[in-house]
């Protein structure tokens, strides 16, 4: 057996599954996926989004590469500000209604085109060009829209046709795309095939990243050249936790939802509570807490990793948390979270686990380059303190956390979710099923999952609902849905039984998640 990958589409996860049949290593075959994802999974991914690849070496080395947004905004003459946000309602039901803001004045830096090229460059074995032209010929050739993308598209739908530019890609017969209908791109083809041969300095310095920056500048955005030119790849030291004999590696600051995904699972440990959806709930609660203004301020912070997860403050918090009940404090409101997630095993104990991030997108679809911008500067989530307050070129903060399960410094988890603040609810609970369950990593994956947030605690159907009276009966809050829903993250997970060593993947159906063996 070659290896295992996991996506958030099929065509995705056979990308990456023929790199290691053709033997790729884990990262190749997660390169070669995600630049399939910017062509099957556009609304969620692309080349103008960012994002993070946690890799573990076949010698045992341990790699975190930060490719995610920066704030633009370099070599601006002072007092020069952005134009409006355009706010979007976007309707995921009749009870539920988002704002997103959108348009130009949304748009950062842009990092994996940068991000996909230097791990390839570091890590892989195969060329990026022979890695992306799988990906160029499926967007000048076209791939057939899938439930889920016909779905994402009808929801999007108020952004995708908010400009005349992203209108036509998206809805070129005037109306969103239907499941079966074919869906092309050749512009982005362009960009991926030039991406390949000649790595992404175009993107970043020359014509096309001055057509890029001009484009939104004069519409109002913040993006310039300065932006694109500076723009770096950083390495950073993974965040660590323990959990029930396991290293956890995931992502550390300044994204927020890697030390929260540590902090739950070391506040779990401490409670040796395994299984009891109750001591979940009231872990939860307890990280949702420490999500202070201090916390977001922190997370900027020499050493803010290392006193947040000190021992001191961990048993400070589980003492907090005794006889503890009823609703916690609220956070910050949630979004569907336009994220996918990439997760590869192979065979030579390597893996690689990436997530990608557009935001919603943003609508701004700069012509004859192949790029739909980012919208982080507009996602209320990433910008608690207003808008346009990031210092240019920091990067954006974010909930995004791909992680790394070792036992006995071999991996035995590879995963990452899509889903705003139930990213790190969903990797937990599938951490939870795979080391405490002993599950596969599709059955973990599938499991029903519940939330924790603004003192309702939110469960699918499946969840224990004996354990569900049981937090009723201690003034907790509980909305219990009819059926699996997206709102609940979409992990991507591979696993390595403990066992006999057999590689296992999941894809989650409430994504339309695929896994291949190969």
């Amino acid at each position: 057996m070659h290896g295992v990958v996991a996506a958030g589409h099929r065509l995705t996860a056979e990308a990456g599954a023929q790199v290691l049949r053709e033997g790729g290593n884990a990262v190749d075959a997660a390169v070669a996926a995600v630049l399939m994802s910017f062509v099957a999974e556009p609304t969620l991914t692309g080349p103008g989004a960012g994002g993070f690849m946690l890799l573990h070496t076949a010698g045992g080395e341990n790699h975190l590469l930060d490719f995610f947004v920066a704030a633009p905004g370099r070599g601006l003459s002072d007092g020069e500000e952005a134009g409006e946000l355009m706010p979007i309602d976007v309707r995921f039901a009749e009870e539920a209604v988002q704002t997103f803001n959108i348009g130009p004045s949304s748009c950062g830096a842009y990092g994996t085109p940068a991000g996909l090229s230097e791990a390839a460059r570091r890590f892989g074995t195969v060329s990026l060009s022979d890695l992306a032209a799988p990906a160029a010929r499926a967007a000048r050739e076209g791939v057939e829209v899938e439930p889920m993308q016909a779905f994402l598209f009808d929801i999007l739908g108020p952004i995708l046709r908010s400009t005349p530019e992203c209108r036509s890609l998206f809805e070129p017969e005037g109306r969103p795309l239907r499941t079966g209908e074919t869906v092309r791109f050749s512009d982005l083809g362009d960009l991926i095939e030039c991406l390949g041969a000649d790595g992404p300095d175009f993107l970043y310095s020359g014509d096309s990243a001055a057509r890029i920056s001009s484009w939104v500048r004069e519409r109002g955005g913040l993006l310039t050249a300065e932006d694109l030119a500076g723009y770096e790849v950083i390495e950073r030291e993974p965040a660590r936790a323990r959990y029930r004999g396991r290293d956890i590696l995931t992502n550390p600051p300044p994204s927020s939802g890697g030390i929260l995904i540590a902090y739950t699972l070391d506040l779990l440990e401490r409670l040796g509570e395994p299984g009891d959806l109750r001591a979940l709930v009231k872990v939860m609660d307890q990280t949702n807490r420490a999500r202070t203004e201090e916390f977001q301020t922190g997370l900027h912070t020499e050493g803010y990793l290392e006193r947040f997860l000190a021992t001191e403050a961990l048993a400070a918090a589980a003492r907090a948390m005794d006889g503890r009940e009823g609703a916690g404090a609220a956070e910050p409101g949630s979004r569907l979270g336009s994220t996918t997630h990439i997760s590869v095993l192979d065979e030579h104990g390597a893996c690689a686990t990436v997530t990608c991030s557009n935001g919603s997108s943003s609508g701004v679809v700069v012509p004859g380059t192949g790029m739909h911008l980012n919208n982080m500067l507009g996602e209320e989530d990433l910008n608690p303190h207003g808008w346009h307050r990031h210092e240019p070129g920091r990067r954006v903060p974010s909930m995004m956390a791909p992680t790394v399960v070792l036992r006995d410094g071999a991996p035995e988890v590879a995963l990452g979710s899509a889903g705003s603040n139930r990213i790190r609810s969903a990797i937990v609970q599938t951490i939870l099923g795979v080391v405490d369950a002993r599950l596969e990593a599709q059955e973990a994956v599938a499991r029903p999952r519940l939330h924790f947030e603004s003192g309702v605690v939110e469960a699918e159907p499946g969840v224990d609902s004996a354990s569900l009276s049981a937090l009723e009966r201690e003034g907790w809050t509980v909305q219990r849905w009819a059926e699996q829903n997206l709102y609940f993250g979409g992990v991507q997970a591979v696993a390595r039984g403990r066992e006999n060593g057999e590689m296992s993947g999941g894809g989650d159906p409430r994504r339309g998640g695929a896994a291949v063996r190969v």
